[in-house]
């Protein structure tokens, strides 16, 4: 999307998924996993020191801890173990979310980009709640799962279908009733139901969504 409109992207996972990273490099992992929170103060003492940041490069926000592009390595799993136990605490989300803001600010024309687009399960909501277009995308569970376990590279069978998808519903379920930031549309967000459409239909139609909004 972001390529066929001459927009940049910005995908605000990465940068929750770079400071997990940092923070079970650099204070350890301990029980973290059952919930129990690291302090908050030291998180971000530690985002400010390092740095964790978001860098426009060639029109794509890159994940960089301590100058080091951790886009790989914020994908493993690692780090999808305990990403959900930071972006719980309620100061991480305030801190990523001004992040965010500052690297939207003033990306016209940066690198050529016109606009930025952004993805995320509080983007329309809580982000950028003044952004001109919203749409929230969603999809049957199977169909997420055998999307999911197809991007992984990994053999799509009957039974990984079932347990992917429970652990979607299960992910959207908390995301859905967290008392900070829910998962939910915003009311004048687009909605979008992919679970029949390529992706290429999918791209389309958004294109099509944001040059009716965007003339020019």
């Amino acid at each position: 999307m972001a390529e066929r409109l001459g927009w940049a992207h910005l995908d605000s996972g990465a940068l929750y998924r770079a400071l997990t990273l940092a923070t079970i490099d650099n204070l350890g992992e301990g029980g973290r996993r059952q919930g129990e929170a690291w302090p908050a103060q030291q998180i971000l003492g530690l985002a400010e020191r390092l740095p964790v940041r978001l860098v426009l490069v060639d029109a794509r926000y890159r994940p960089e801890v301590a100058g080091a592009d951790v886009e790989e390595a914020i994908r493993g799993e690692r780090v999808t173990r305990y990403v959900s136990v930071l972006a719980a605490i309620p100061e991480v989300r305030t801190w990523v979310n001004t992040q965010q803001r500052r690297a939207v600010e003033g990306v016209e024309g940066a690198g050529g980009a016109r606009g930025v687009v952004v993805d995320g399960r509080d983007i329309g909501t809580i982000v950028f709640p003044e952004a001109p277009l919203k749409i929230f995308l969603n999809a049957h569970p199977d169909e997420r799962a055998r999307r999911r376990l197809f991007q992984r590279g990994q053999d799509v069978d009957v039974e990984l279908v079932r347990r992917e998808s429970q652990a979607l519903a299960a992910r959207d379920s908390a995301d859905s009733n967290r008392r900070i930031a829910p998962l939910k549309p915003a009311p004048d967000a687009v909605l979008l139901d992919t679970t029949a459409l390529t992706l290429e239909a999918q791209v389309a139609q958004v294109v099509e969504l944001a040059r009716q909004r965007f003339p020019g």
